[in-house]
């Protein structure tokens, strides 16, 4: 009987890290990178962490409506694999249409007009693991620099 009280206790007492384990959608040591790296990023319930740089105004964007975004993306070692900071030709696309990875989709919902975000995507709401060859390798999370510059409201 003192066995398996022990074994009850010993799994009450491992069940935190097993339950933070299936909710964080990190690897182990992407995890720990961004933990060390942007210890004050705050996270949505899907796992993707985010910095606001700058404040922006307004109402975020809703499904379907067009927005248009400047913005830096990079590996977790700092490699970018992809940019537009062209404010005349940003890129422009319809939002929660499948335009774009998930985590974009997710956390342009969640910016105002103008701001500005550092915003860490787990691979699942990224390219998953089929990464995006040549440059984004498979099960990857990416960092990208936002700005959201546009919103074209429907109707």
């Amino acid at each position: 009987m003192r066995f398996l009280c022990t074994l009850f206790l010993a799994g009450l007492m491992l069940a935190p890290a097993a339950v933070r384990a299936q909710r964080e959608r990190l690897s182990p040591d992407e995890y720990d990178f961004v933990a060390k790296t942007w210890p004050n990023a705050k996270k949505t319930n899907t796992g993707i962490r985010y910095i606001i740089e700058k404040e922006g105004v307004g109402e975020p964007p809703n499904p379907g409506d067009k927005v248009s975004v400047i913005y830096v993306g990079r590996l977790l070692n700092g490699k970018v694999f992809d940019t537009d900071l062209d404010r005349q030709h940003p890129l422009s696309f319809r939002v929660d249409r499948g335009a774009v990875i998930r985590g974009w989709d997710q956390i342009l919902q969640l910016m105002k007009l103008g701001e500005k975000r550092l915003v860490i995507i787990p691979s699942d709401y990224a390219y998953g693991s089929r990464g995006q060859a040549p440059d984004i390798p498979a099960d990857t999370a990416l960092v990208f620099e936002m700005e959201l510059i546009k919103i074209e409201r429907v109707e």
